[in-house]
């Protein structure tokens, strides 16, 4: 079950450095609240699955549970309720504002995995 995967590894990798650059250059209407939110659950799903052998599906319906757990941890201001509003790195992880839209992100970020995962088995 656990096992160091260098190809999902380097894809997390990148995609997190794709994020970091869309966080400190982008200040637009679209690519930083949504292209970012989509690009958010595929680095996680990649990031876990570089130490987890297991099975797509689980790990993407878990990975979207813990981003709609996120996201509902910010409808009920999660930052001061845990007492870290004065963590900016809390506030950058966690996030301070709820939207519905960022829930639609990030299903259409998995839904991407399902596609791409399900391409790559086709070809090996």
């Amino acid at each position: 079950m656990i096992r160091f995967n260098k190809n999902y590894f380097l894809l997390a990798f990148l995609i997190f450095w794709i994020e970091v650059f869309i966080a400190l250059y982008v200040h637009d209407a679209f690519v930083r609240p949504y292209i970012g939110d989509v690009l958010v659950v595929i680095l996680i799903y990649c990031f876990v699955k570089s130490f987890f052998d297991c099975p797509v599906f689980p790990v993407s319906l878990s990975v979207l549970l813990f981003s709609f757990a996120i996201e509902t941890l910010q409808y009920f201001n999660g930052i001061t309720l845990l007492g870290l509003e004065n963590s900016s790195l809390a506030r950058t992880f966690i996030g301070t504002s709820f939207a519905w839209l960022d829930l639609l992100t990030y299903v259409i970020g998995i839904v991407i995995v399902l596609v791409v995962e399900k391409m790559v088995i086709k070809k090996t």
